[in-house]
């Protein structure tokens, strides 16, 4: 009895590299991505996308190979992706922004058959392979590039067994399909492993509560080497048949531009983004009116940010997740996003979460502070040849994010500040994000990061360290007194440093482990632990 091979084989359902095939016999005219005005219809996505595919499957690549990529936001990049699910290889897009040693690490670890190159960046890419004893083949994007010669692969390998009865296995949903190397916000980042199976239950979840259709243009300013530039509206905009505006890179006023001349309806930023726009001067008279839905994630809203948006009429609401979930946990709904300010939602449809004592483990049931755990068909298969790192995050069923939560009686979950980032002043938990966000509220505060460090009478107090408004004018001890009024005594921190810039990911995110070593060697540190115990009146 012969067994069925096709597309409609139960075990691969789910896999991404139908949705362009699906696409271009439905809407094969619609324009599925405007690349800075050069638009690629859904019927040239996919004639590109199988071409690739072909080719990979001809020159030996086998289902598994890791094809990394270096490259900017570019229809190009996404041909390749859809051709990558095709042929049931992992894509692993690599940041542009690290240096050549930090891009040899991440290739040492990815190990990929091939490396695609964008011209731009030749010269980071020759710099990177220089330093690794083993160096992928590479080739450029597009068709120029692989797709008019696809090269075999790096690394010679035995010729796989062929029997002439038994054609080649089709992609599964559980086949790897992306390798995303982790902002690396607490150490060296690591290379998680999201599957078919992970992409499609997560964009599945979010079209259940993002009202996605045909005739949205989503605008796409994540970079692609980040999960969000992949799974945070763009392959849902992709299955569903709408149009995605990509952009290379973040300009507020080039962002405010399209807005109004594509007529973008839905947008994903980190919170910096929002301020930038906000504070554009063309903000005030931007033409918002054809963008019905913006998500902000990546880090916790100021809440003066989000109303500023709101009273612009955008429904800007805050939405969670991480790399390891797919990246979608928790979202909160247009109807909520005035209402519970400051607050990351309920889980997605498909999406469960628990909250958890941090010292026991225990699940806590009802209204409860904990860490945040996540289950369900999103979440990753591990991080990729790091099994302890893998074992670490998932225990019984569960993924442990590390982040600190507090779940009110309706359920309604509220992101605190890293578990790693919390730090015990005389005894009491003080969050960094409850600081900052007060020294957010001073009108001459355009950024802020506090950390814990050592001091001898309270176990530990905080340093602040804030980046003042251009043109405006404060000092530590006003600062001081600012969070004073808002704050508890012992929250207030012990120093705050001006400094004109904070060390941040590639999305934005404060790397306050960074601001810890930087201290660990400074005379600050100790200046911070010594004022720290000469404020012993201040609790």
């Amino acid at each position: 009895m012969s067994h069925p091979t096709g597309p409609n084989r139960a075990d691969g359902l789910h896999t991404l590299g139908r949705w362009t095939t699906d696409r271009s016999l439905s809407t094969p005219h619609r324009v599925a991505i405007d690349d800075r005005g050069c638009t690629l219809l859904y019927s040239e996505l996919e004639r590109r996308a199988s071409a690739l595919a072909d080719g990979f499957r001809a020159a030996g690549y086998r289902i598994g190979d890791r094809i990394a990529s270096l490259t900017g936001n570019s229809s190009d990049h996404v041909v390749a992706f859809f051709a990558c699910a095709k042929a049931g290889l992992v894509l692993v897009p690599l940041s542009w922004r690290l240096s050549p040693k930090e891009l040899a690490a991440q290739l040492e670890v990815a190990e990929p058959q091939l490396l695609l190159v964008e011209g731009d960046l030749d010269a980071l890419a020759a710099a990177a392979c220089a330093l690794l004893p083993r160096r992928p083949r590479t080739v450029a994007l597009g068709p120029g590039g692989v797709e008019k010669s696809v090269p075999p692969p790096t690394h010679v390998r035995p010729a796989a067994p062929v029997d002439a009865g038994t054609p080649r296995r089709e992609v599964r949903d559980d086949d790897a399909l992306l390798m995303i190397f982790t902002s690396g916000t607490e150490g060296a980042s690591k290379a998680a492993v999201l599957t078919h199976a992970n992409c499609f239950w997560n964009n599945l979840s979010l079209s259940r509560t993002l009202d996605m259709g045909s005739n949205d243009v989503v605008l796409a300013v994540l970079p692609q080497f980040h999960v969000g530039g992949w799974n945070i509206q763009p392959l849902l905009a992709w299955w569903v048949g709408a149009t995605v505006v990509l952009e290379r890179g973040f300009d507020p006023g080039r962002v405010l531009q399209l807005i109004a001349e594509r007529g973008v309806t839905m947008l994903m930023g980190v919170p910096t983004q929002y301020l930038m726009l906000a504070e554009h001067p063309d903000f005030a008279h931007a033409e918002l009116g054809s963008l019905r839905h913006a998500v902000v994630g990546g880090a916790p809203m100021p809440a003066p940010l989000l109303r500023i948006w709101h009273r612009r009429g955008v429904a800007l609401s805050q939405g969670y997740g991480l790399t390891e979930a797919s990246p979608n946990v928790l979202c909160l709904p247009n109807e909520d996003a005035e209402r519970m300010v400051g607050y990351s939602g309920k889980p997605y449809p498909h999406v469960a979460v628990a909250v958890a004592d941090p010292a026991t483990g225990e699940i806590l049931d009802g209204a409860a502070t904990g860490e945040l755990l996540v289950g369900g068909p999103g979440v990753f298969a591990g991080y990729f040849r790091d099994p302890a790192a893998t074992a670490a995050v998932l225990t019984d069923g569960w993924l442990r994010t590390g982040d600190l939560v507090e779940r009110d009686a309706d359920g309604y979950i509220k992101v605190v500040d890293r578990l790693k980032d919390i730090y015990i002043s005389g005894g009491e938990n003080v969050a960094p994000a409850e600081v900052e966000a007060a020294l957010l509220t001073h009108p001459a505060v355009a950024q802020a990061a506090v950390v814990g460090v050592e001091d001898a009478r309270w176990g530990e107090t905080g340093m602040a360290f804030v980046v003042v408004r251009p043109g405006m004018a404060t000092d530590e001890q006003e600062l001081l007194e600012h969070c004073g009024s808002q704050l508890a005594r012992f929250k207030v921190p012990a120093r705050v440093k001006m400094v004109s810039a904070l060390p941040r990911t590639a999305l934005n995110k404060v790397l306050r482990a960074k601001l810890r070593q930087e201290l660990a060697g400074r005379p600050e540190a100790g200046n911070a632990r010594a004022a720290a115990s000469a404020a012993g009146g201040r609790r």
